[in-house]
């Protein structure tokens, strides 16, 4: 399983590494006030960003994330993002 680290880094941006095994990416990811509460509700912002990534990981390698991205950019290529985080945040 994968180790995710998320770091805010202010001004609604983090950077989030993503650990397996002896391979490392690392990311950063901007999200807004708005957006985190659309997709994470009152979840912590961390979680919510550590959660998407688990997300993503179950659907591609880390290697194919995106190094740079906004939030939102997730739902454009998996529509169901925005019903699952709600989901799994809730749970």
């Amino acid at each position: 399983m994968a180790e995710i680290l998320v770091k805010p880094l202010g001004n609604d941006e983090f950077r989030v590494e993503v650990s397996e095994g002896e391979t490392r990416t690392t990311h950063r990811v901007t999200a807004r006030r708005d957006q985190q509460l659309r997709y994470g509700g009152d979840a912590p912002a961390e979680r919510l960003i550590e959660e998407s990534f688990r997300f993503l990981l179950e659907r591609e390698p880390k290697e194919s994330i995106l190094q740079v991205f906004d939030l939102p950019v997730i739902e454009r290529y998996f529509p169901e993002y925005s019903e699952q985080i709600r989901t799994r945040l809730a749970g």
